[in-house]
Order: C-alpha cells, then sequence, then structure tokens
C-alpha cells in the first residue's frame, strides 16, 4: 500500500494539456463537454495550432459549461494547474508496437518535464504518451516528484475495451462487468479472468463463456489498437474519455478504482521498481492506494513477464535519462 497526501483540488480546477495534437485537443473537448474543470490551457510546441484548438473550443461555449481555455507554446501556463495531463509525443502508426516509439520520445520527455516542474512542481502529472509504462517511469526519474502525484491512463482503456467485448458476448452492459486488464499497456498485457465477474458470478459459470471465447476477447482487446490505427490513422475518442474519467475522479476526490500504471515500491510477486498496472484507487491526492492482486500461477508468470518485458526497456533507454 501507498499513501500519500497533498493539497485538495477545488471544483474549480485549472488542467493543463501538454501536447495539442489528436488526442490533447480531444482531451481538452471532452473534459469542456463535461464540464470537468473551470481552465483548460493546451501547450504545445507548434503555438499556432494549439492557439487554433483554443479557437474552436471557445466557440463550443454555447453549448457547455462556461470553461476559460487558453493556448501557447510557454511552459509558464501550467501555473496554478491542479493537474498536467502530458500527452507530448510521436504518434503510434499503422502496425507498429508502441515500444518503438521509445527513444524519440523518452528525448520528448527529457526537454518537457523538467519545465513542467518548473513551473509547477506542486501539480499531478497524469502521462498519456506511449510507450506509457516505461514514460510514466522516465517521467519520475526526471521530475523528483513523489509517484502518488505521477502516473500513467496504464490499462484504464484496455479495461474498458475488454468489458465491451464481453458485453457484446454475454449481452451485458459493460459497466456491470467487473474484469480488468493488467500489466503493460502494451502487447504483455494480461486479463485478470480469476477474478473476473458479473455481480459476483465468475464469468466461467455462464455457458457460453468458454476457453475460445476467452482466447479471442483477450486477442481482440489487445489488438483492437492496431485494428483503429489502421482505420482512422489514429486512437483518440476512447483515450480521452478515460482522461476525463480519471481528472474528474482526481478532482472530486471520488477515491475510484482504476488500472493505472503506477510506481511498484514494495514488491509484488518479485517485482519493484517498475510502472506497471494494477489497481489503484486515487483521489484527490493523486495515488491514493495500490491494491493488493491475488493471481493464479498463470497470471502470476503473465505479471511478471509484462513487469520483465518494461524494465528491459526502460534498461534500453537508461543512457538517455
Amino acid at each position: 500500500m501507498s499513501v500519500c497526501y497533498t493539497k485538495a483540488i477545488t471544483p474549480s480546477a485549472k488542467i493543463a494539456i501538454i501536447g495539442a495534437g489528436f488526442v490533447g485537443s480531444t482531451i481538452a473537448y471532452t473534459m469542456m463537454l463535461e464540464g470537468v474543470a473551470s481552465e483548460i490551457v493546451l501547450i504545445d510546441i507548434d503555438k499556432e495550432k494549439a492557439t487554433g484548438e483554443a479557437y474552436d473550443l471557445r466557440h463550443c461555449m454555447q453549448f457547455t459549461r462556461s470553461v476559460s481555455v487558453e493556448a501557447g507554446d510557454s511552459f509558464d501556463l501550467v501555473k496554478g494547474a491542479s493537474i498536467v495531463v502530458v500527452c507530448a509525443g510521436f504518434a503510434q502508426k499503422v502496425g507498429e508496437p508502441r515500444v518503438n516509439l521509445l527513444s524519440e520520445n523518452v528525448k520528448i520527455f527529457k526537454s518537457v518535464i523538467p519545465k513542467i516542474v518548473k513551473c509547477n512542481s506542486d501539480c499531478i502529472l497524469l502521462i498519456v504518451t506511449n510507450p506509457l509504462d516505461v514514460l510514466t517511469y522516465v517521467t519520475l526519474k526526471l521530475s523528483g516528484m513523489p509517484s502518488c502525484r505521477v502516473f500513467g491512463t496504464g490499462t484504464v482503456l484496455d479495461t474498458s475495451r475488454l468489458r465491451y467485448l464481453i458485453g457484446q458476448h454475454l449481452k451485458v452492459s459493460p459497466k456491470d462487468i467487473t474484469a480488468y486488464v493488467l500489466g503493460e499497456h502494451g502487447d504483455s498485457e494480461f486479463v485478470w479472468w480469476s477474478k473476473a465477474n458479473i455481480a459476483g458470478i465468475p464469468l466461467n459459470n455462464f455457458p457460453t463463456f468458454t476457453t475460445e471465447i476467452m482466447d479471442k476477447i483477450y486477442t481482440r482487446t489487445r489488438d483492437s489498437v492496431y485494428e483503429v490505427i489502421k482505420r482512422k490513422g489514429a486512437t483518440y475518442y476512447a483515450v480521452s474519455a478515460a482522461v476525463s474519467k480519471l481528472v474528474r475522479a482526481i478532482i472530486q476526490g471520488q477515491s475510484r478504482v482504476f488500472t493505472l500504471s503506477t510506481l511498484i515500491e514494495e514488491e509484488v510477486y518479485g517485482i519493484k521498481d517498475v510502472c506497471i498496472s494494477v489497481p489503484t484507487i486515487i483521489g484527490a491526492n493523486g495515488v491514493c492506494q495500490r491494491l493488493s492482486i491475488e493471481l493464479d500461477a498463470k497470471e502470476k508468470g503473465l505479471f511478471i513477464d509484462s513487469a520483465i518485458k518494461i524494465k528491459e526497456s526502460i534498461r534500453s533507454i537508461s543512457s538517455l535519462i
């Protein structure tokens, strides 16, 4: 368990978004529609792009809650932000594993993260850029901030995809399904099948939920990102909805459970000092508690393998940080 205390966040929160590409701008739009923040700032190396996005967002205000939207290329804009959402970096291409983005995006983070911390060392840093787990770890090292205030979106989106697919098969709302994707936000992720259930009923109690179906759903969950990128070039709607939900949970101190990529400080199945997705409670103070996970023998092996893969990626760029 890891508990951390920071200042409480008020309902009139300011949220800064680093990177005004597809993901960053859609996060801003989603938060605006949902009334998550009173002030949103977009920061991008391309000042004109960020400013254009801000103009477009401001023109929504007749139809949304009144929100201040600012944009620019100066990191001074993060001053006073309760949460800084980091989306800066190169995007994943068709058929490209997330880890292939690593070295270039580490270089970007080496430039971006110190600038954020210099202007605002009291914020919560929420990492969205891929490869997510490695860059969350890199951010911790570059920022020097406590681990309760630095974490990534992890497998929150993967878990949403999983629940959607289970719901499609069993004709049940995804909201009533308890099932999680753990491990890397990437190809070594795995489903925590041994604890998956609907209303407390294990999924393997449903006659049509066979091992073959489980395997198909896992594969589709893992490969969903490639299917979307192949067809439309990028993913941004679902991840934006996920980020908006996370930001709301933090601002409102909801103590919600999400599978976030957080630093494992105390050994979990022999694994520590790596950022990886496990069920985590978040609230106004950031990470409140990392929940203990009870895995079966197969899942334990998958968790260890996934952690080792992330650690290997971290070692491959250790000279850069």
